[in-house]
């Protein structure tokens, strides 16, 4: 007995009906879980005789004939239903089933599985996805099709050879970082759209933070200059974001340096965690009074302006660490991540990943991240300074200026062997 077999017919069979499910309760005249059940286990048996006779084109007859079974049933349809549903996504879920219960014979059992599982879902949030899809606006669209282009036109016809000074700039590599941090805002940018405006106070920080903390401090510092409100509540918000912003740091390195990422992960981790705690003694203090702000409607974070823009800041971040470690060595590279803090804290973390990535020891690594973290807070207090009101700028200086001393302290005191 060939259990194998028995194991795909299994698997062809939880699929079928799987999908199937979805569809009945759909209330689909065409086919229900019985039929997808049926056309899977079909497509499994049909491989099990091409592989036995070496026949390929046994394959193609069958999908033809349930092809024309289809066709059949959908003029049937028109002709005996006073409103027949004239979409084709029924149809082409049957003639998807009917290949996946094929490739379960002659490919990898978990992408079949993964591709029927992905089917049912999206079959399943259909009716979200038109409701999401109909909010669009103009510019989402813009971000989406401008990453499509950056990631999926341009990226590939880059060139994948270092040149210039130092000989540190790579066009394929300086694309790919910013694919990353593209990618990263657009996914929260897309997160508000789902969750709406009024996502709540602690979501406008977490959003604000994947999208982008230093377009969170603006706007919530603009917003209280407007409104002259006592500030704490926008300064929950922003020092929130910047908290969150962290896990960006935290996944760039992970992209990058992923086999380094255990040694790098645990002092940048804990000051994550000690900020955390004090966006809940803010929150704490805020509390009695607080309501909800709506988070300004952030900008379409794939512009390809912005994209050029952050190219050009890595691509001369990249130069000026070269540069001063050539010149200067280690303390010139303390230098070099303070001011690429200020420029763009992801430019720099990318930058400084990729010479840990080449070489240069995880315990320097790690404190000129650090670095870069300190110098873009402290960079934060003075964006709230001249943006903002008396009272965020007090409170955004108490708690940014209670962090920066924590990371000076981590940087200075932390021991070398302490990481996971």
């Amino acid at each position: 007995m060939n259990y194998d077999q028995i194991i795909i017919l299994g698997i062809s069979f939880g699929l079928g009906m799987l999908v199937g499910m979805q569809r009945e309760t759909t209330n689909n005249r065409m086919a229900g879980v019985r039929t997808f059940t049926l056309i899977t286990i079909l497509g499994s048996l049909t491989g099990f005789i091409a592989q036995e006779f070496e026949s390929p084109i046994i394959i193609a007859a069958i999908a033809v004939v349930l092809a024309a079974f289809l066709i059949m049933a959908n003029v049937i349809k028109l002709k005996k239903l006073p409103d027949p549903d004239v979409g084709q996504t029924t149809e082409v879920a049957a003639i998807l089933m009917y290949s996946i219960g094929v490739y379960l014979v002659f490919g990898d059992k978990i992408i079949g599985v993964m591709v029927g599982g992905v089917l049912a879902i999206l079959l399943f949030v259909k009716e979200h996805l038109h409701g999401f899809i109909e909010k669009l606006k103009e510019k989402d669209l813009s971000a989406i099709m401008t990453f499509v282009g950056i990631s999926l036109v341009i990226l590939p016809i880059l060139p994948d050879e270092t040149f210039g000074p130092f000989d540190v700039l790579n066009p394929k590599n300086i694309w790919l970082m910013v694919v990353l941090i593209v990618g990263i805002s657009v996914f929260g940018y897309f997160i508000y759209k789902w969750l709406g405006k009024k996502a709540g106070l602690i979501s406008n920080g977490i959003l604000g933070g994947i999208i982008s903390s230093t377009a969170s401090t603006v706007s919530f510092a603009r917003k209280s200059k407007k409104s002259n409100s006592s500030g704490k509540l926008a300064a929950f918000v922003i020092l929130l974001a910047v908290t969150v912003s962290l896990v960006r740091v935290l996944i760039e390195i992970m992209v990058v340096i992923p086999g380094k990422f255990q040694e790098i992960i645990t002092p940048i981790m804990v000051l994550f965690v000690f900020m955390l705690m004090l966006s809940v003694v803010l929150f704490y203090l805020i509390s009695k009074d607080r309501k909800d702000e709506e988070l300004p409607e952030p900008k379409n974070p794939a512009q390809f302006k912005s994209a050029l823009v952050f190219a050009a800041i890595y691509a001369a971040i990249l130069l000026i660490v070269a540069y001063t470690e050539k010149e200067f060595g280690n303390d010139g590279l303390y230098i070099a991540s303070a001011i690429g803090g200020l420029a763009n804290k992801d430019a720099i973390t990318l930058s400084l990943s990729k010479m840990i990535g080449g070489g240069v020891e995880t315990s320097l690594g790690w404190r000129l991240i650090m670095t870069a973290i300190i110098s873009n807070l402290f960079f934060k207090v003075v964006m709230v300074s001249v943006l903002g009101n008396k009272n965020l700028t007090k409170w955004i200086s108490l708690f940014m200026l209670i962090s920066i001393a924590f990371g000076v302290g981590l940087i200075l005191l932390w021991p070398d062997n302490w990481h996971f």
